[in-house]
């Protein structure tokens, strides 16, 4: 369906306005593409239309459903091999040591899809039932799309988004079979995740600080303000002596002050503060 540009620039006002993401000109084509089967399966005749009835306003639902669409849910299981295998080998054990106390780890997957990516490190938990007997894993995996969380709350993914990353090992081993619909995740591994809804422009997600935060490639679609606000959120949310990880082609360093590389590790970021003290103990 053809878009006309004041369509387009008041579908993406309100996308802006519902997600702080911005949808910038050179990137309007991504309404065309993702509204017009949007549209077919409402029966809506028009990207135009649909952007008449949006700025009528009264349909809080169509807003929310057009919100859901345009947003970008890519994402697959263990995706980037060489995170993970940095998490397995270096984060966890330095923040196990950490831990040994209270025997107790926090991991917060921010802007998670469908869930991906959380069920992805509950596995790694799952593998090691031995190395981790005794302490409680919490993986809170948080989106702000409203049909990515119910769907990753029901553990439910498709053959093909199985096959997406997903070892035929850990398939058999976590997953269950369900005739005709997919495959379901386990109750081993749900039972360390938890999935909400969350803006990461709003305050941090309750219940405490994390050890580790993933926000991958999610910054990537804020202006450099939003950026700040961001990370500002997520320097709130994370352990003294924690860390976040971001995607491969991100930085904080231009956006915030709150948080400093690792030395070892370019895509782990500490909190500054902690960095400090530690450098200078």
């Amino acid at each position: 369906m053809e878009v006309s540009p004041r369509a387009a620039i008041l579908i993406a006002r309100l996308f802006e306005q519902a997600t702080g993401q911005t949808l910038s000109q050179d990137r309007f084509w991504r309404i065309g593409t993702t509204l017009t089967p949007f549209c077919r399966t409402r029966g809506i005749d028009s990207i135009d239309q649909l952007a008449m009835r949006l700025g009528q306003g009264g349909d809080s639902t169509l807003s929310l459903d057009t919100i859901d669409a345009l947003l970008n849910n890519e994402t697959s299981f263990f995706r980037d091999p060489g995170v993970f295998s940095l998490i397995g080998d270096e984060l966890l054990p330095r923040i196990a040591a950490h831990r040994q106390r209270e025997k107790r780890i926090r991991i917060w997957s921010a802007a998670c899809s469908t869930g991906q990516e959380a069920y992805s490190l509950a596995m790694m938990f799952a593998d090691q039932a031995e190395r981790w007997a005794g302490w409680r894993i919490e993986i809170l995996g948080s989106d702000i799309s409203r049909s990515a969380v119910e769907q990753a709350r029901s553990g439910l993914y498709s053959q093909f988004e199985v096959q997406r990353g997903l070892p035929i090992r850990q398939l058999l081993a976590w997953f269950d079979h369900v005739l005709d619909t997919g495959w379901r995740a386990k109750p081993q591994i749900t039972a360390m995740v938890t999935f909400t809804r969350h803006n990461l422009l709003g305050p941090p997600p309750a219940g405490g600080r994390f050890d580790l935060i993933l926000c991958r490639n999610a910054l990537l679609y804020f202006s450099p303000e939003r950026r700040h606000q961001m990370l500002e959120g997520l320097a709130l949310a994370t352990a003294p002596d924690g860390a976040m990880l971001l995607g491969a082609g991100e930085t904080a360093r231009d956006s915030s002050s709150r948080f400093v590389n690792d030395a070892d590790m370019p895509m782990v970021y500490r909190p500054a503060a902690y960095a400090s003290i530690s450098n200078a103990a």
